[in-house]
């Protein structure tokens, strides 16, 4: 199940324009110049939607406001060379205070975003780590003068959901602007959403269908001598579990797992709904590959401010491996908004954080569109993307042979260009663009995953599978790289593609729909699956 809802070729800080400000708004500061936060606006809304009216001037909504590091390229070329294992600093992660002191804006800076944004009316909330995301709160009528827009509603030609948007780029004073990249929550089209595979019963040992821990752990070798113990693992979610159906499948698998904490970000994800079954995959699976780590689950409203806010509340943890299962397609998403969770990617690329996502369901199709298109955030450079297979083991529970799932999303980037780590293995049809997925791991639905959820046994598949799986292996080798006195993975590509295929079974066979798995590194199942033993030793050098 794939929940959906961007050096190293990153994009570049978002150009600014000199913005035409609204006649509305242009008696708020006659002789002050204002400029537009670029991309900040929603791709074709006047095509796709049409507008009904205007938000009511007395609704409150968040926001959160990015703010571009400081030093233009400084950060990318110092995280190239702390995730390269042939640089002198690989593994010389940054502190929090050490990342805020050479690359956060300066306190003067973020005093003057929020003098101004007060002198507006707007209520302003948390300044995060690195003093790169500032959160605040208002009514339509604050936004709309703090930030030079309407906010207007709008319904979705295709789906017939009403949803409210800024009708054009927020701006700026110009000495703001220059340093904001993105204002997320002026609209609420874009929810990350999941997309439910067949929960579909099979001949394997689950209680429901699905393969166990043994399984998984068998199939991967998965060494025995490491469970995960003192690592910690971070899960993003934008829905609840109920741990009632985690103590089930714990104490079914005499797992002896530790109960997951819950943070709760802006007040968290309200009721449980139906991401309850993705929650619940997500902690299962990291129990059964990794049951002695520490897991977080970390819950956060699915709005773009809620994305934003969640990945930061991560970063800051400091927790330094997350699974991710929630995503869009990149042409759903505003430039800005890809911007701006790319940004938190890249600090925690810095502070030695690894990110790992889901590819998506929809094969070669993520935007359902018919044409080829990516999932994001996988496809952000800064984040391992992760496929899916189908894996078939032998009785005793040892891996037997594996090929590409068909619904394991892959392809080229629309928005970044290739990064320096991935150009050894471009291919033509990716055009110089950012290739997906990098690894993949089983995802299947018949046989899926056992899992416990709502009640009762059931098998679930899907990428939502994979990177759990792909997550549980980076804490088990953390625990590996701390006892031989070593650092974490942290942000795992360059070290994952110099391996040049050591490690992993490699997937020749299969298809996600334009792309067919081939040998080496493919857009259906990148470098392939992981074989435990083998991958950790060869990262450990």
């Amino acid at each position: 199940m794939k929940s959906r809802l961007k050096l190293l070729g990153l994009v570049a800080a978002p150009a600014l324009v000199t913005a035409v400000v609204p006649a509305a708004f242009a008696a708020d500061a006659p002789h002050t110049a204002r400029a537009a936060v670029a991309g900040d606006v929603l791709p074709g809304l006047k095509h796709n939607a049409a507008r009904t009216g205007k938000v009511a001037a007395g609704k409150r909504i968040s926001v959160a406001i990015s703010l571009a590091p400081r030093g233009g390229t400084a950060l990318d070329t110092f995280v190239a060379k702390v995730s390269d294992p042939h640089s002198a600093s690989y593994g010389h992660y940054l502190t929090k205070s050490q990342f805020a002191a050479r690359f956060g804006r300066t306190d003067a800076e973020v005093k003057k975003l929020k003098d101004y944004l007060r002198s507006q009316g707007v209520t302003v909330g948390k300044v995060h780590s690195g003093n790169l995301l500032v959160d605040a709160s208002g009514t339509a009528a604050q936004l709309q003068k703090a930030f030079g827009t309407q906010l207007s509603t709008w319904k979705d030609a295709a789906s017939g959901r009403s949803f409210y948007a800024n009708d054009s780029a927020p701006t700026l004073p110009s000495s703001l602007a220059s340093i904001v990249s993105d204002v997320a929550g002026l609209n609420n089209r874009v929810q990350l959403h999941h997309q439910a595979t067949p929960h579909t019963v099979s001949p394997h040992d689950g209680p429901g269908g699905g393969y166990t821990p043994a399984q998984l752990k068998g199939g991967y070798n998965v060494s025995g001598t490491y469970t995960g113990s003192g690592q910690k693992i971070a899960l993003l979610e934008f829905d609840g579990f109920q741990q009632s159906n985690i103590t089930k499948y714990d104490t079914n698998y005499s797992l002896g797992s530790p109960t997951p904490t819950v943070s709760k970000v802006d007040g968290g994800s309200g009721s449980l709904g139906d991401g309850q079954v993705e929650v619940e995959l997500d902690i299962e699976v990291l129990h059964a590959i990794a049951p002695k780590a520490n897991v977080t689950v970390f819950e956060g409203p699915n709005s773009d401010a809620g994305e934003v806010d969640t990945y930061q509340a991560i970063v800051d943890s400091g927790i330094p491996t997350t699974s991710i299962s929630w995503g869009a397609a990149e042409s759903a998403r505003t430039t800005s908004n890809i911007n701006a969770v790319d940004a938190v990617f890249k600090t925690g690329a810095a502070e030695g954080l690894g990110f790992y996502a889901a590819s998506g369901d929809d094969g070669s199709d993520d935007a359902g569109d018919g044409g080829t298109s990516v999932d994001y955030p996988a496809s952000d450079p800064y984040v391992t993307g992760v496929g899916g297979t189908k894996l078939t083991v032998t009785s005793a529970n040892a891996f037997s042979k594996e090929v590409a799932w068909s619904g394991g999303g892959g392809g080229k980037s629309t928005v970044f260009k290739i990064p320096s780590w991935q150009t050894a293995v471009q291919k033509s049809a990716g055009g110089g663009y950012r290739q997906v997925p990098d690894v993949s791991a089983h995802a299947n639905p018949s046989p899926g995953v056992s899992i416990y959820s709502q009640g009762s046994w059931s098998s679930v598949g899907g990428t939502s599978a994979a990177a759990p799986e792909w997550a549980a292996f980076a804490a088990l080798y953390n625990q590996q790289a701390a006892a031989a006195g070593k650092a974490n993975l942290g942000f795992a590509n360059p070290a994952l593609y110099t391996a040049s295929g050591t490690g992993f079974h490699d997937i020749t066979s299969g298809s996600n729909g334009a792309y067919s798995a081939a040998s080496g590194w493919d857009f259906t199942t990148g470098w392939g699956s992981y074989n435990a033993s083998t991958l950790a030793a060869k990262l450990l050098g």
